[in-house]
């Protein structure tokens, strides 16, 4: 005998987060799934699981309303009401993860772009509509590119200007729509001084590519 379907309404789905309210006759289920994200489940009325595994393991667990608990990614089950009244509960999807870890490889493949000299490759990372703020200019706010063109042409004029050029000690990280890189520059003018300089860059993201690199480097003494 077949089981009614549980009822799934969903509240927020954006870049950040999902969340879904899930209700539950007596008796009805989820059906078989497995979790793409991490989660937490808070629940809405008091009540008891019913969970099948992908090993035919049955297991309970009981609802305790507004009392949460997480799980991680890769959770593979049937969940079923396995009382006798309806049960409802809220689950909050960490999607914003995934985003995360997608810019994060961006900013990898960015650096190592730039250690290659290889402007395309730099191009590649940067959003259709993008811009670039450098970190030296004619003021104090340093040079500003804001159409795509001049940015590429920004990117090849630096590596015009310091035939070796590296970038080591990258470290990235992203919250949200903002990333941080900080790294030393070590290069050679084509006038033949050494340059070596702490510095970062701020990045605002469209999607999964830079929209905005806005560059920062210690005063040298």
């Amino acid at each position: 005998m077949s089981r009614p379907k549980a009822e799934p309404v969903t509240h927020i789905d954006d870049e950040r987060f999902r969340v879904t309210e899930w209700l539950f006759a007596a008796g009805a289920e989820t059906g078989w799934h497995i979790h793409g994200h991490d989660y937490v489940i808070v629940p809405l009325t008091n009540g008891k699981l019913g969970l099948e595994g992908p090993d035919g393991a049955q297991s309970q667990a009981a609802l305790t309303q507004g009392v949460p608990y997480s799980r991680r990614t890769g959770v593979a089950h049937n969940v079923i009401n396995a009382g006798d009244a309806p049960l409802a509960f809220l689950e909050v999807e960490v999607v914003d993860s995934d985003l995360s870890a997608r810019r994060l490889a961006v900013l990898d493949r960015f650096l190592a772009a730039w250690n290659a000299r290889d402007v395309d490759a730099l191009m590649d990372c940067m959003a259709e509509d993008c811009a670039f703020h450098g970190s030296a200019g004619p003021d104090a706010e340093g040079r500003k590119y804001l159409e795509r063109n001049a940015v590429r042409g920004a990117y090849a004029a630096l590596f015009d200007a310091f035939p070796e050029a590296t970038w080591t000690k990258g470290r990235h990280v992203v919250s949200g729509d903002t990333g941080l890189s900080s790294w030393r520059f070590v290069g050679t003018t084509t006038a033949g001084q050494r340059v070596e300089v702490d510095g970062c860059d701020i990045f605002a993201f469209s999607g999964d590519l830079i929209s905005l690199k806005d560059s920062y480097r210690k005063a040298r003494g």
